[in-house]
C-alpha cells in the first residue's frame, strides 16, 4: 500500500487549488450543487485542457506506477488465450482487461490511500477557508459602517462570493444568520444576513435543521415596512423557486401564500377599497403585487414537475392557493366600500386565470382542485359566477353615454399608474370568466353546478349561465382601455366570452351537455331575430357581436350533433311553422345580408366579414345532404352568385402592382378587400359541390368553371379547404367529376393535367426528396407506394359521364416515336402511353430495350405484369356476378405450379374462367312458382289487387326469394305494370302514342357502344340459358325501338357538352337486363318498355329515359346531370351518414364520394357486381316497391360491406376496390326488413323528392 508524506499532501493541496482555480467561473455559475459536481465530473468531456492539469497528471502518472505492471501482465494472458475471452462472454480485450483489473487488491489499496489522501487534503482547505471567511467578516463590517449611508445599495449576486461560498453552508452560519435576522438587530446587521443567505445553495438553507425557525424569522421580515427587507426575502424566495426540488419550494410557496392570507385578514394593514382603486405608485401596493406575482409565476410553473413527486406535495400547494383566494371581508353594506379581496390582486397579475388552465390541464392535478373546491372551496366559484351576473346586470343599467364616459375616463387614467374600482372589477370579471369557463370544460366541473347566488332567489345553472354568456357577447361595452390597443380586443367581453365558448365546442362531451339546447341556440340567434324585425327592435350589437356569434354557431354546425340540433332543434318532429330552427334564421338572416335588405350596418367597413361569417355557418349547413335539403328554399346559392357576379365586375378592372413602386400604393386596400371577399364567395359557392344536389344549383349558377378554377389554385398553392373541414378536396373533386360539366371544368382549371403531370413525374422520376441510403427492393405490390396516392387521385375523376367528356370522340394518337421529354396531358394521353400499349415504340418511350422483353414481345413470362395483365384481360371479358365468373388471382401462388391459370391471348376465353355454379338455370320449384302465380291471380279490386300483391312479393322475398325469377318474374312485372298505369294516379308521365314498326327502325344505327353493350349482353345471356341464337338481332331492335320512342319525347338541346349533343352517351343496361328476363322476347319487352315508361320508377331505373327529356326542366337538361345523380344518390349520402356513420366517414376519410359509386352500380343495373337472380330482385323490387327502394338497396350494399370498406380505407385503395370488386355474399332478400325500416322513416321525403324532378327548381 502506497503511503503518502506532507510533503504529498501539501504538492496535493496546490495542484487541487491549481485545478479549482482553473475552473471556478464554471463552478460558480453553476446554479446549484448538483450542477457543479455534474460540471467537474464530466470536466475530461468539456475542457479542452483537462489532461494538462497538474492534478490529472499526477493521478495519471500514479495509476501507472500502482496498475502498470499488473494491466500488461494481464494484457500478455488476454492475446495468449483469445478463445477463453471470447468464452467468457467480453466483447473486447479491454473490457476483459479493465474487469480484472477492478477486482485486483492493487487497484482498491490504491483507491483506499487516494482516498484518505484527498481526506486529509480538503479538510485542510476546509479550515483554511473557515478562517478566510471569518477575517472577510470582519473586513465586510468594517466597510459597512464606513457606508452605512447607503447600505441599500444591491450590487451583489451568487458569482461575487469565492468558489467554496457556494460549496459549504453549515449549521453554525445558519444560527448565526438566525439571530442576525432578530427584529431588535440594527438594520445593518440583520441586512447582511439576508445577504449572506441569498449567496447561499437554497438546498443548503432548506436542509438545515433550522429551516423552520428561519422561516418564521423571513415571514416577519416580509413585513418590515423597509422595502429592502422585503425585496432581498422575494428574491431568495425567487432562487429557491427556480433551483430547488418539488419538496423544498412547497415549504417556501405555502409559508408566503399562509403570510399573505395573515395579511389579507389583519386589521392593521392598510388595504384599499374598491372605491379606492389600487395606485400602482404606493410603496405598498408595490411591495403587496411583488410578492402576489411571485406565487402567480410560481402557479404557472408547478404543473411541470409536480407530477414527480408525491401527491401530498401537490395538494398542499392547491390548498394553500385556495384558501388564499377564498378570502373574503366581512361585506358592507355599500359595494363601493367593499376592501379588496386576495382575487383582485391575483386577477390583475393573471388576468385570464392562466394558473386554473394549467391546474386543471392534466388528471393528476384536475382531480385534487376540483375535489377541494366542492368539499371546501365552492365560494371561490359562487363569487366568480356572482361576479359574471352582476358584470351583466351593470350592462344592462348602463346608458350608451354612460358608457362612453367610462371608456373616455378609462382612457385619461391609463397614463397613470391607478386602476379604480371599475377597472378592477372588470379584470375580476375576465379573471372569472376564464376560470368558470375552463371549470365546465370538466364532468367534475359541471357537477358543481346549479350555484346559489346571494340576494338571488334561483340558483344559476349551467344554461342559466351560457346564457349569460351568449348575451354578454352582444350587450357588454367596450372593454377599459387597461392594455394598450393593440391587444385591446382580446380582452373586450365579447372575445373573452366568445374564446370560452370555442374551447367549449371543441369538447364534444361538454357541448352536448352545455351548448346542444334550445335555450342556448335561441339566446345566440336573438340578436339575430332582433335585427330581422327592424333597427327599433334591434339593440346595441355590433358587427364585432355578430361575427363572434357566427363562429360559433359555425363551430356548432361543424359536428354533427350540432348541426342536427340547428336543423331540427331539440324536438326533430316539430315543424317549422310552429318555431323556425336555428337553419333557417340563419340562412333568412344571412340571405338578407346578401341582397342588402339590412341597412343597419350600410357603409360599415366591417360588413363584408359580417356576410362572411353568417355565410360560413350556412355552409357547414348546406355542405350536408340533410342540411342542403333544409335550406333549398332560401336560394343562397343564387344569392351568392348574384353577389359575386357584382363583385367580380370591379375586380377584373383592378390594376396589377407596378413593378419597383410600393404594393400597397399601387392597389388599395379596398381592391385587395374586394378581392378577398369575391375568393370567399366563390369558395362557399364551390362548397355546394359537397353534395350531388348541391352540384346541381351550383351549375345552375353558372360559376362552376370559376368555382373549380379557385379549388385548383387553392389545391396548388396546398392551402386548407377551410379551418372548419377536417379533409381536403377529394370529396368536392370526387363529386364534380360525376358530372359532364364538372369533368370538363376539371380540365379546363388545369386540375387534371397537373394531376396527370404529377403521376408522370412519380412514374418516371420517383421522389426526389427521398434519401437513398440503401439500394430499394425490387418492387412486388401491383402499385408502387409513392404513385399510388396520384393513382388514386386519377380513379375519382374516372366516372363514366367524366370520361365519355374527356376521351369521347378521340382517337389515341398512337405515334411513331415518343420523345422521352414528352409528358401527357390529358386522359386520352395516359391510356396512349401507360394502357394501351400496342407499339414498340410505346414501349422503348416507358423502359429500356433490355427491359421491355419483360412484356412479352418474345412470348409470355410468368411475372408481375405478365399476371396483372391476364385477371384485367379476363376481367374486361367475362360478364357476371360473384358466382358467375371466375377471374384469374393477381399474385403468384407458392408451390411449384406459382401460376396454373391460362394465359389469355385469343378468343375463346379459356373454359376454367366459366362458373358452373349459375349455368342452366333451369325453371325449378314449380309448384311454389305455381302457388305464387295463383295468389297474383286472385281476383280483387285494383287498388286492393296492387297492395296485396306488393305484401306477397314481400312475404316471398323474405322466405323464399329464388322463387322470383323465369316465369313467375315475367308474370310477376306484366301485371303489375299493367294494372298500376291503369290508374291514372300511379302514372306520373303521360301515355304516348308510338306507331313504329320492325322495318322503320332497321335501318337506324346505334352508336359502337350499344353494339358492344348488345354483344355483352348476348354473350351473357348465353352464357345464363337465357337468351338464344337470334337474340342479337331482336335486342338491336328493341333497343333502336327505344331511342326512336323516347325522341319523341325529347327536346334539342344546343350545348357543348358530348353527352347533350346525341342520343344516350353509353349501352342501355336496363333494357338489355329486361330483355333477358323476357328470356329474350323483343316483344314483351318492348312493350313492357312502353307501359313502365308512364311510372315514376321508370325515370330512375331506365336512364335514357330522361335524357333529353320535355319532361324536365331546361335547366336541368342544360346541366347534363340525371335525376339519379342529384335525387338518389344524394338521398344515398343523406341515410348513409345516418344509418351508417362508419362508412359514411370512411368515403370522407378517402377523399371519395359515395354518389360516385353508387352512379356507376345503378348504371349498369349493378353487373358484374351482383349475380343475375339478385340483379333481377334489385329491379322487380324498385318496380313493385317503389323508386325510393334504389335507395335503399344502395344502403343496404354498403351496411353489408362496411367492414372491407373500414379495412380499405386503412390500406387507402377504397376506390379501385369499390370499383373493381363484386359484391360478395350479397344478397337483395337478406336486407329486406331492413329496408322496410328505412322505408317507414324516409319514403315521405324520398318520393316527394322524386316526384319533383319535373318541377325540380329552388
Amino acid at each position: 500500500m502506497a503511503h503518502f508524506s506532507t510533503e504529498d499532501e501539501a504538492t496535493v493541496q496546490a495542484m487541487l487549488r491549481q485545478l479549482f482555480q482553473s475552473v471556478k467561473e464554471r463552478i460558480t455559475g453553476a446554479p446549484s450543487l448538483e450542477c457543479a459536481e455534474e460540471i467537474l465530473l464530466h470536466l475530461e468531456e468539456t475542457d479542452e485542457n483537462f489532461h494538462n492539469y497538474e492534478f490529472v497528471k499526477y493521478l495519471r502518472h500514479h495509476i501507472r506506477n500502482t496498475l502498470g505492471p499488473m494491466i500488461e501482465e494481464e494484457m500478455e494472458k488476454c492475446t495468449s488465450d483469445e478463445n477463453q475471452i471470447e468464452e467468457s462472454g467480453y466483447d473486447t480485450v479491454v473490457q476483459h482487461v479493465t474487469k480484472r483489473t477492478q477486482e485486483s487488491k492493487e487497484y482498491k489499496e490504491m483507491m483506499y490511500s487516494l482516498k484518505n489522501l484527498m481526506i486529509v487534503v480538503v479538510e485542510s482547505m476546509m479550515n483554511k477557508f473557515e478562517e478566510d471567511e471569518i477575517q472577510s467578516q470582519e473586513k465586510q463590517k468594517k466597510i459597512s459602517k464606513e457606508r452605512s449611508s447607503s447600505y441599500y445599495t444591491d450590487n451583489c449576486s451568487d458569482s461575487d462570493s469565492s468558489f467554496n461560498q457556494s460549496y459549504k453552508f453549515c449549521q453554525g452560519k445558519l444560527q448565526l444568520i438566525l439571530d442576525q435576522l432578530d427584529p431588535g438587530q440594527p438594520k445593518e446587521v440583520r441586512y447582511e444576513a439576508l445577504q449572506t443567505l441569498c449567496s447561499a445553495p437554497p438546498s443548503d438553507v432548506l436542509n438545515c435543521e433550522n429551516w423552520t425557525a428561519l422561516c418564521e424569522k423571513l415571514t416577519v421580515s416580509l413585513s418590515d415596512p423597509n422595502p429592502v427587507f422585503s425585496d432581498r426575502i422575494l428574491k431568495f424566495y425567487a432562487q429557491t423557486f427556480t433551483l430547488s426540488p418539488l419538496h423544498m419550494t412547497k415549504e417556501i410557496y405555502t409559508s408566503l401564500a399562509k403570510y399573505l392570507e395573515l395579511y389579507f385578514l389583519s386589521r392593521e394593514n392598510h388595504i384599499p377599497t374598491l372605491s379606492a382603486g389600487i395606485d400602482m405608485t404606493n410603496p405598498d401596493m408595490i411591495r403587496l403585487l411583488k410578492k402576489v406575482r411571485l406565487l402567480s409565476e410560481y402557479q404557472k410553473e408547478v404543473p411541470s414537475f409536480w407530477i414527480r413527486h408525491p401527491e401530498k406535495y401537490m395538494e398542499e400547494i392547491v390548498e394553500s392557493t385556495l384558501s388564499l383566494l377564498s378570502v373574503k371581508h366581512d361585506q358592507s353594506h355599500h359595494v363601493s366600500q367593499k376592501i379588496l379581496d386576495p382575487i383582485y390582486f391575483f386577477a390583475l397579475v393573471d388576468t385570464k386565470a392562466v394558473w386554473f388552465k394549467k391546474w386543471t390541464h392534466a388528471y393528476y392535478s384536475r382531480t385534487a382542485v376540483l375535489r377541494l373546491l366542492e368539499k371546501k372551496y365552492k365560494a371561490l366559484i359562487t363569487t366568480a359566477v356572482q361576479q359574471c351576473v352582476q358584470y351583466f346586470e351593470l350592462c344592462e343599467t348602463m346608458k350608451a353615454d354612460e358608457i362612453s364616459g367610462h371608456s373616455k375616463h378609462y382612457r385619461n387614467r391609463q397614463k397613470t399608474f391607478y386602476y379604480s374600482g371599475q377597472e378592477l372589477q372588470y379584470i375580476y370579471f375576465i379573471h372569472s370568466v376564464c376560470l368558470v369557463g375552463r371549470l365546465l370544460i370538466y364532468t367534475q366541473g359541471r357537477k358543481l353546478f346549479p350555484i346559489k347566488l346571494k340576494n338571488r332567489k334561483d340558483s344559476v345553472s349551467l344554461t342559466d349561465l351560457l346564457v349569460l354568456f351568449t348575451q354578454l357577447i352582444c350587450y357588454a361595452p367596450s372593454c377599459p382601455k387597461m392594455t394598450s390597443s393593440a391587444h385591446l380586443e382580446n380582452y373586450s367581453p365579447a372575445s373573452m366570452v366568445t374564446e370560452v365558448l370555442w374551447i367549449l365546442c371543441d369538447q364534444k362531451e361538454c357541448t352536448t351537455e352545455c351548448l346542444y339546447n334550445n335555450t342556448i341556440i335561441d339566446s345566440l340567434l336573438q340578436p339575430i331575430h332582433n335585427l330581422m324585425k327592424g333597427t327599433e327592435a334591434a339593440p346595441d350589437c355590433s358587427e364585432r357581436a355578430l361575427i363572434h356569434i357566427a363562429d360559433i354557431l359555425a363551430r356548432i354546425a361543424s359536428v354533427e350533433e350540432g348541426l342536427l340540433l340547428l336543423l331540427y332543434g331539440e324536438n326533430m318532429n316539430s315543424s317549422k311553422e310552429e318555431s323556425p330552427t336555428g337553419a333557417h334564421i340563419i340562412a333568412q338572416f344571412s340571405k338578407k345580408l346578401l341582397d342588402e335588405e339590412i341597412s343597419i350596418f350600410s357603409g360599415s367597413e366591417l360588413l363584408p366579414v359580417v356576410k362572411a361569417a353568417f355565410i360560413s355557418v350556412c355552409r357547414q349547413i348546406y355542405g350536408s345532404c340533410e342540411g342542403l335539403q333544409v335550406l333549398i328554399p332560401y336560394s343562397l346559392h343564387e344569392s351568392l352568385a348574384k353577389a359575386w357576379k357584382k363583385t367580380s365586375l370591379p375586380s377584373e378592372s383592378i390594376p396589377a402592382p407596378v413593378e419597383g413602386s410600393d404594393s400597397v400604393s399601387s392597389v388599395s386596400q379596398e381592391s385587395q378587400n374586394i378581392i378577398a371577399w369575391e375568393e370567399n364567395l366563390l369558395d362557399n359557392l364551390l362548397n355546394f359541390a359537397a353534395t350531388p344536389k348541391g352540384l346541381l344549383l351550383l351549375q345552375r349558377t353558372g360559376a362552376i368553371n370559376e368555382c373549380v378554377t379557385f379549388m385548383f389554385n387553392r389545391y396548388a398553392k396546398k392551402l386548407q379547404i377551410s379551418r372548419h373541414e377536417k379533409f381536403g378536396y377529394g370529396v368536392l373533386v370526387a363529386q364534380v367529376a360525376s358530372t359532364a360539366a364538372g369533368a370538363v371544368s376539371l380540365q379546363n382549371s388545369g386540375f387534371i393535367n397537373a394531376l396527370i403531370t404529377e403521376l408522370w413525374s412519380n412514374l418516371e422520376c420517383g421522389r426526389d426528396d427521398v434519401r437513398v441510403i440503401h439500394p430499394r427492393s425490387t418492387p412486388v405490390d401491383p402499385i408502387d407506394r409513392s404513385c399510388q396516392k396520384s393513382f388514386l387521385a386519377l380513379v375519382n375523376l374516372l366516372s363514366y359521364p367524366a370520361v365519355y367528356e374527356l376521351v369521347g370522340n378521340q382517337d389515341l394518337p398512337n405515334k411513331a416515336e415518343y420523345s422521352l421529354r414528352e409528358v401527357p396531358t390529358c386522359i386520352i394521353d395516359i391510356i396512349d402511353r401507360l394502357i394501351i400499349l400496342n407499339s414498340e415504340a410505346k414501349i422503348r418511350s416507358l423502359f429500356n430495350y433490355e427491359q421491355s422483353h419483360v412484356f412479352g414481345l418474345r412470348g409470355f413470362i410468368i411475372d408481375s405484369l405478365s399476371v396483372e395483365r391476364n385477371h384485367v384481360l379476363v376481367r374486361i371479358n367475362l360478364i357476371g356476378g360473384p358466382l358467375e365468373r371466375t377471374l384469374p388471382p393477381r399474385i403468384l401462388e407458392k408451390g411449384d405450379d406459382p401460376y396454373p391459370w391460362p394465359m389469355f391471348s385469343s378468343y375463346p376465353l379459356p373454359n376454367c374462367y366459366l362458373s358452373e355454379v349459375r349455368r342452366n338455370a333451369d325453371i325449378k320449384q314449380d309448384s311454389d312458382r305455381g302457388k305464387l302465380l295463383l295468389r297474383f291471380k286472385i281476383s280483387e279490386k285494383q287498388t286492393e289487387w296492387i297492395e296485396n300483391c306488393r305484401r306477397q312479393f314481400c312475404r316471398m322475398m323474405k322466405t323464399k326469394p329464388d322463387i322470383i325469377s323465369g316465369i313467375a318474374l315475367i308474370e310477376l312485372l306484366e301485371k303489375f305494370v299493367f294494372h298500376l298505369t291503369e290508374s291514372p294516379s300511379e302514372c306520373y308521365f303521360p301515355s304516348v302514342e308510338y306507331t313504329a314498326t320492325d322495318a322503320n327502325v332497321k335501318n337506324e344505327n346505334l352508336s359502337s357502344v350499344q353494339q358492344l353493350g348488345i354483344k355483352m349482353t348476348v354473350r351473357y345471356g348465353k352464357f345464363l340459358n337465357l337468351l338464344k341464337d337470334r337474340a342479337e338481332n331482336d335486342l338491336t331492335l328493341v333497343l333502336k325501338h327505344c331511342e326512336r320512342f323516347l325522341k319523341q319525347q325529347q327536346v334539342s338541346i344546343k350545348s357543348s357538352l358530348l353527352c347533350l349533343q346525341e342520343n344516350y352517351a353509353g349501352h342501355d343496361w336496363f333494357v338489355s337486363s329486361l330483355f333477358m328476363i323476357m328470356l329474350g322476347d323483343k316483344e314483351k319487352t318492348f312493350q313492357f318498355l312502353q307501359q313502365f315508361s308512364r311510372l315514376l320508377t321508370s325515370a330512375f331505373l331506365w336512364l335514357p329515359r330522361l335524357h333529353n327529356s320535355r319532361y324536365l326542366p331546361v335547366e336541368t337538361i342544360e346541366s347534363g346531370i340525371h335525376p339519379i345523380y342529384f335525387c338518389s344518390t344524394h338521398y344515398i349520402e343523406m341515410l348513409l351518414k345516418a344509418e351508417v356513420p362508419l362508412v359514411y366517414s370512411a368515403f370522407r376519410m378517402s377523399g371519395f364520394a359515395p354518389s360516385q359509386i353508387c352512379l356507376q352500380w345503378i348504371t349498369q343495373c349493378f353487373w358484374n357486381y351482383l349475380d343475375w337472380i339478385e340483379i333481377c330482385h334489385y329491379i322487380a323490387t324498385c318496380v313493385l316497391l317503389g323508386p325510393d327502394y334504389q335507395v335503399y338497396i344502395c344502403i343496404a350494399v354498403f351496411k353489408h360491406l362496411q367492414q372491407d370498406i373500414l379495412q380499405h380505407t386503412q390500406t387507402q385503395d377504397l376506390q379501385v376496390f369499390l370499383k373493381e370488386e363484386a359484391l360478395h355474399g350479397f344478397r337483395v332478400s337478406d336486407y329486406f326488413e331492413y329496408m322496410e325500416i328505412l322505408e317507414q322513416n324516409y319514403r315521405p321525403v324520398l318520393l316527394r323528392d322524386m316526384r319533383n324532378i319535373r318541377v325540380q327548381s329552388t
